[in-house]
């Protein structure tokens, strides 16, 4: 792995209804990564943060959601807030194509995790397809007709794995291959998800597959499929971990991963040797206690780029 990271903030809350999720960057940084990685010996630039438009400001001309008009020209159905998460994405997918192209290792900070067709279409831009760990305790593939809620943070998954089409533009599908992919820790997932899960290929290890094998025994399947792909790309929802460790997130499910559980998972994906790039998504401070969960998160980024006990 490079010894140089270069952080992103996607200070977003398009995706879902709940406010708060688009100050988990500052939130982040304010708990100290760039100390704690630069405390490891890493190089660390922080590029800041991309631009996202308040849900307010709809009235301006380049921020508005799509009418049904629209949607009907598209043979789409409703995607909240599409066309802004449209943009970012992409501006987001520019920025993780430079720093792929530098050698240098991408940390992404949400924010909603809609941003992270963003974050994989850029990987592949840099001629990179990576293999994907997506641990969440959501399926997040969901299409726009498939979606109970029409929330886009419920859909980044099925867009990386080419499930979406419109209204997301081809330039942000198809960035991950699902027979390269596992969804871990998932425990809530909607009914058509499961059939796009199956389609896709992906490799669904849930939590009660994880309270039969163990958790280092589901890491390791996790790791064995995604380093089928060119390095691998950890896709880190805080709502994977159980809202007693985690609190402050935008869709807390109870039943999720022990604080152990979860460095494990980190620990054995910094010892693999093979993940490239990450990103955390979801960390809402106006849920959260004391910071708590973002300073959970720090330690896990931590852990996953090399921290160790001794």
């Amino acid at each position: 792995m490079s010894r140089s990271v270069e952080i992103v903030g996607v200070p977003m809350d398009l995706g879902g209804n709940r406010r708060g999720v688009d100050m988990g960057p500052s939130a982040i940084r304010y708990a100290g990564l760039r100390d704690r990685l630069a405390g490891l010996g890493y190089a660390v630039r922080d590029r800041g943060n991309v631009r996202v438009a308040d849900r307010d400001e709809g009235a301006t001309k380049d921020y508005r959601a799509l009418d049904k008009r629209d949607l009907a020209r598209m043979g789409a159905e409703p995607a909240h807030h599409v066309e802004e998460i449209v943009r970012v994405a992409e501006e987001l997918a520019a920025v993780v194509a430079d720093i792929e192209r530098g050698g240098r290792v991408a940390v992404i900070l949400g924010g909603d995790h809609s941003m992270s067709m963003g974050t994989l279409a850029g990987i592949a831009r840099a001629g990179r397809r990576p293999g994907l760990i997506w641990m969440d305790a959501h399926g997040d593939s969901n299409t726009p007709r498939t979606s109970p809620s029409g929330n886009v943070h419920g859909m980044p998954f099925a867009v990386a794995l080419g499930l979406a089409d419109e209204p997301f533009p081809r330039s942000l599908r198809a960035s991950v291959d699902g027979r390269n992919a596992a969804l871990i820790a998932v425990r809530s997932v909607d009914p058509g998800e499961k059939e796009n899960i199956k389609a896709a290929g992906v490799t669904a290890i849930t939590m009660a597959d994880i309270d039969r094998l163990g958790m280092s025994a589901a890491m390791e399947k996790a790791i064995a499929v995604a380093s089928r792909g060119d390095g691998i790309h950890l896709s880190l929802d805080m709502d994977a971990i159980d809202p007693d460790e985690a609190p402050g997130v935008g869709t807390p499910v109870r039943g999720g991963l022990t604080y152990r559980e979860a460095q494990l998972a980190m620990e054995m994906l910094a010892a693999s040797g093979k993940l490239r790039s990450l990103e955390v998504a979801e960390v809402n401070p106006i849920l959260d206690q004391g910071n708590r969960t973002a300073m959970l998160a720090v330690e896990l980024v931590a852990s996953a780029l090399g921290q160790t006990i001794l």
